[in-house]
């Protein structure tokens, strides 16, 4: 589609940055936080653990008032909830609950818009024991610790996200850490506590819009579209497949509280379809979701099965996430794309269109919560950081996500991964993602020092102008 004009970004567009509470606070046992299941992951050997991460929990008031510097908008992080709740249940934790209001409080004294994910991958080890997801005494637990959540700061945040990306929890567990021993959950087990997830995080929303009538509320979920790699029509039926087992089914059940049929039909065709009880499915319904957030980062390609055990590779760089499954789909390369040095396919376009499906499928405004390129950036001599990497990949999204307001997308923020450095899952400090950079290594933590980097003043600058020197003039004709 040509267009003769390309829509701006909106004057109230949310542009931010996003982390995880496990990912950059630290302080991992401080002030009476409690254990989590990333706290008793093993971790791969030789890259740095959770225990300090970037230290934010001690140095959040640096590190906004660098938000600010940087022109944030917007900042999306999430809560621990064994800081809120040690145990995950139980007494509230005063210290735990102060910080957060700290936190909050700081970036509203700077302008800066609070986004709270609630839940993300850090499961209270206390309900693990009992059982975590698998136990039903984890959807009243989540849906309290999410009482307690909008009871002291609803008043100030208006935007919230429940469960951050559930499918990537649910279809590749051990992306987010071994549990000790090794044993990752069967595909039973999976499919049962992904049932829970669902029934808690619609009695969470219904909770939330019955507390606090003016905020907004949605799913976080990892989305991407799948392209078949052929015009062969079996490699067509094999992309779908792919692409509604790994978004749709999952998305269907945020939005519109029901099954997907063929997401269905794959789970009861292998046995893993879940325990539904009385009222279950009335309970995800009652949700209903004010936006959609969601990251994207890559898509993927699809051929058709050919239905033995070479159907499943696992993705370069990455043994956590397998690719394929037999008699399903197997993955296939994209000529048409490039890849990070970590093996992630890099694709703007595949952003807009995702965009473009998620808005026709549902509806509802989008924010998207995640965006971004992992590299082992280099501090040099001068104490400056070249990620020129980083700063072409994001405006290459942007620009992709001006065409997708063009096309009708209602896009309400961008908040890319991540805004300061953080500890990536498997690769420790060795892959940063920040704008922000902070000084340690993998164990020798250094100084903590924060420098910017080269994409800082320029996403500064993208915030100042409002994005209008992003991808093509107001008056060009684009091409696809």
């Amino acid at each position: 589609m040509l267009y003769q004009h390309i829509k701006p970004f909106p004057n109230d567009f949310l542009w931010g940055g996003s982390t995880s509470a496990y990912q950059v606070e630290g302080a991992w046992n401080e002030d009476g936080k409690g254990l989590s299941v990333i706290d008793m992951c093993d971790h791969p050997a030789g890259t740095a653990d959770f225990t300090v991460a970037s230290d934010h929990y001690h140095r959040f008031r640096e590190d906004v008032k660098l938000f600010a510097e940087l022109g944030l908008k917007a900042y999306r992080f999430s809560i621990a909830w064994t800081r809120i709740l040690p145990s995950g249940v139980g007494t509230i934790n005063e210290k735990g609950l102060d910080f957060y209001h700290q936190l909050i409080d700081e970036l509203l004294l700077h302008g800066i818009e609070p986004i709270v994910t609630m839940y993300h991958f850090d499961l209270p080890y206390e309900l693990e024991k009992t059982g975590g997801w698998n136990n039903r005494g984890t959807i009243d637990a989540f849906v309290e610790y999410g009482r307690i959540l909008f009871e002291h700061y609803g008043h100030k945040v208006k935007y919230w996200l429940t469960i951050n990306e559930q499918n990537t929890m649910i279809l590749h567990p051990g992306a987010i850490g071994t549990p000790k021993g090794g044993r990752l959950p069967s595909g039973k087990e999976l499919y049962q506590q992904n049932h829970h997830m669902f029934v808690a995080q619609g009695r969470t929303m219904r909770l939330f819009h019955d507390m606090l009538p003016h905020g907004k509320v949605g799913p976080a979920l990892n989305m991407t579209s799948m392209y078949q790699a052929t015009s062969r029509p079996a490699d067509a039926i094999a992309a779908h497949n792919w692409e509604t087992i790994r978004g749709w089914g999952f998305l269907d059940l945020s939005v519109w509280g029901r099954y997907n049929p063929l997401f269905w039909s794959y789970l009861h065709e292998r046995g893993i379809e879940p325990v539904i009880e009385q009222g279950d499915m009335e309970d995800i319904q009652s949700g209903r979701p004010d936006l959609v957030a969601i990251n994207y980062y890559s898509t993927a390609t699809i051929a058709a099965s050919i239905g033995d055990a070479s159907d499943v590779t696992a993705r370069a760089g990455d043994q956590q996430i397998m690719l394929g499954e037999q008699g399903v789909y197997r993955a296939a390369e994209n000529p048409y794309t490039e890849k990070t040095k970590y093996g992630w396919v890099i694709d703007p376009v595949g952003l807009r269109l995702t965009l473009r499906k998620v808005c026709e499928r549902y509806g509802l405004p989008i924010l998207i919560t995640e965006n971004g390129i992992g590299a082992p950036d280099v501090l040099e001599a001068d104490h400056t950081i070249n990620d020129t990497y980083r700063i072409n990949f994001i405006a290459k999204h942007l620009e992709q996500i001006r065409f997708a307001l063009t096309d009708g997308v209602d896009v309400i923020g961008y908040c890319p991964w991540s805004v300061i450095d953080v500890v990536s899952t498997h690769q420790g400090y060795g892959k940063r993602y920040g704008m922000i950079y902070v000084n340690r290594g993998e164990q020798d933590l250094k100084d903590l020092k924060r420098l910017k980097k080269k994409s800082f003043s320029w996403y500064q600058e993208v915030i100042r102008k409002n994005g209008r020197d992003i991808g093509n003039s107001d008056q060009a004709v684009t091409k696809e």
